[in-house]
């Protein structure tokens, strides 16, 4: 396969995606603003491809075709050469209409621009760029490279082609894609963040602690894992950010985050990423 995209955001998600793509077959350029994050992203990309070699679930020799399938890069103009330009940034509309405009000069005529947001309304980013037809919410789960799922969003102005070419690449690595309405939260967040907003707000009014709360979870709804933890590892920021979001355009109060929530992201306490949320992930402690 001789497809090449373009992954914009070298982070948790960006990271995954542009695994994900490379293990397809597909030729990655991995696009951040510093080296550094670059760097960081490839060792953490090889770190997961060695334990599947360790595990005997993939060989050396693909993990270094893998590999040789990822390209870092610091600059954005090579997305000329993209047939499909993937954004993961942060979960924030201003910075992500930044990055489109920096990004759609570069772009072929052909190529389609995604974003993998988790709440932000598609169809507003697509008014911003001069070539709306051309794009689509493409909402992978994290951790990337294990979860099937991809919500698949079409703004208002996204082409049938558009979505059509979208949903069969989907299907060619391997997910689930899922055709969703451009509605807040789209429809897994709509359910999922609520949910543990609730739990955060069973631990801030004494129903239970966070352990109890997971284990209620875990053991008496059988999640794989309780509401709590999968918060730390989403990252409380963004938890919050799409439960403002819920509340801002849905105008319910039921939508409300919870004052711990907003406590523990003003402290910097955002779960995994920081080493410490409702638990605490210091020298793998939790």
């Amino acid at each position: 396969m001789c497809v090449k995209i373009m992954v914009i955001g070298a982070g948790q998600m960006g990271s995954g995606i542009a695994q994900v793509f490379a293990q397809n077959g597909y030729q990655v350029l991995l696009n951040d603003i510093s080296t550094e994050y670059l760097d960081k992203s490839i060792s953490n990309i090889t770190g997961r491809l060695k334990k599947l070699v360790e595990k005997e679930k993939m060989t050396a020799e693909t993990m270094a075709e893998i590999l040789h399938h990822l390209e870092p890069t610091l600059d954005l103009t090579r997305a000329g050469e993209a047939a499909l330009v993937m954004e993961a940034a942060t979960e924030n509309m201003e910075i992500k209409k930044k990055i489109f405009g920096k990004v759609e000069p570069y772009l072929a005529p052909e190529a389609i621009l995604a974003t993998n947001t988790s709440s932000i309304p598609i169809t507003e980013l697509a008014s911003c760029t001069k070539r709306p037809e051309k794009v689509i919410g493409m909402h992978f789960m994290n951790p990337v490279p294990v979860m099937k799922l991809v919500e698949i969003i079409k703004a208002l102005q996204t082409s049938e082609e558009t979505y059509q070419m979208v949903y069969d690449i989907t299907v060619k690595l391997g997910k689930v894609p899922v055709v969703v309405q451009d509605s807040p939260g789209f429809a897994l967040n709509r359910i999922l963040i609520p949910m543990i907003n609730e739990a955060v707000y069973s631990v801030y009014e004494s129903v239970a602690d966070v352990k109890a709360i997971d284990s209620v979870m875990k053991f008496g709804a059988n999640h794989p894992m309780g509401p709590l933890a999968l918060a730390d590892l989403i990252g409380l920021d963004t938890c919050l950010a799409i439960m403002e979001i819920l509340h801002e355009q849905l105008g319910d109060d039921k939508y409300r985050p919870c004052p711990l929530l907003c406590s523990y992201v003003r402290a910097g306490w955002l779960g995994v990423k920081s080493g410490r949320g409702f638990y605490s992930y210091q020298e793998g402690t939790k």
